[in-house]
């Protein structure tokens, strides 16, 4: 609960207009998370509620008519526990190798003894801005074997010009006394980076790990480049991209034998591609939503990187 002190000597306009403004402030975030938050929440009800009596429309915040089986539809595939499993081992495995590589790079590129930092720093940055191209990319992986491997999934993002320049303003902010103390009790370089620096950026270093995890689960489009004609390969989000065309295809028929049956009371264990669609979406969102919370603190003091000079 809010409770508003005001000073003795504040006059009774500054009080109304503070007032005021809280009140509209926060009525108006609210309402901009009930916006945000609507869609997921509708998509969530739609997933539970039987395929059929869901073409009527009117599904708001709870499903109508219960059911697990869009659920069940979408987990007798067979095809979703492989992709899940994909996508799991791609995002851990690119969450720790692009964290702990991007970090090394970076704090090397920090150090003020290193002379090559500031060119080898700007063509990292320019690779920002500059890109060969998706063809160009494509004749790369081929060449280097990883057409058609899962490892295609892994040695692009080795390193992320974007994470570096975040990860090494971090750094700068840490106190050269602590790195130099290290050095006089003989440590090297590399431990110093392990038991020093990384865990004085935890913080930065879990914001990170969360925008790569993010990043990795929702990707599909280098599935569909690097590995369609791989089915033990595909992941999770390249079968929803899978399962939305096919649905959309087949909207047409399946929603005018839908509303037949609908029209006759029955037909209850019908699925449809709305239904389908909301499934698989939930499934494919759940894991991330589950994650962030435990990262949310990180996150939020990640965000504030380089806010602080020394």
């Amino acid at each position: 609960m809010t409770v508003f002190k005001f000073k003795r000597n504040v006059p009774l306009g500054s009080r109304l207009e503070t007032i005021i403004f809280n009140t509209l402030n926060t009525a108006f975030m609210i309402l901009l998370s009930f916006i945000m938050l609507y869609p997921f929440w509708n998509t969530i009800a739609i997933s539970f509620n039987e395929a059929v009596d869901t073409i009527r429309g009117g599904i708001t915040f709870l499903p109508r008519r219960f059911t697990w089986l869009n659920y069940k539809m979408v987990f007798d595939t067979g095809t979703i526990y492989n992709a899940f499993f994909i996508s799991v081992a791609r995002t851990i495995i690119n969450m720790f190798v692009n964290v702990f590589f991007t970090a090394m790079l970076a704090y090397t590129l920090s150090r003020h003894e290193f002379v090559l930092r500031k060119p080898f720093t700007m063509i990292i940055v320019l690779s920002m801005y500059v890109n060969a191209g998706l063809i160009p990319n494509f004749f790369l992986m081929r060449n280097l074997g990883l057409y058609n491997s899962f490892f295609v999934y892994v040695v692009p993002g080795i390193i992320s010009a974007f994470n570096f320049v975040v990860i090494r303003t971090y750094i700068r902010t840490l106190p050269e006394s602590i790195m130099e103390s290290a050095k006089i009790d003989g440590c090297g370089e590399f431990i110093i980076f392990v038991r020093i620096v990384m865990p004085l950026c935890l913080p930065v270093l879990a914001t990170v790990a969360l925008f790569v995890a993010v990043e990795s689960w929702n990707a599909w489009f280098d599935t569909m480049i690097y590995n369609s004609g791989r089915a033990y390969l595909h992941t999770l989000q390249y079968k929803l991209m899978e399962y939305l065309q096919s649905s959309q295809a087949s909207s047409r028929s399946v929603s005018d034998a839908a509303s037949m049956a609908l029209s006759q009371g029955g037909a209850s264990n019908m699925i449809t591609p709305m239904s389908i669609r909301a499934a698989i979406t939930v499934i494919a969102a759940a894991p991330i939503l589950v994650v962030y919370p435990f990262m949310q603190r990180y996150f939020v003091t990640g965000l504030n990187v380089g806010g602080v000079k020394e």
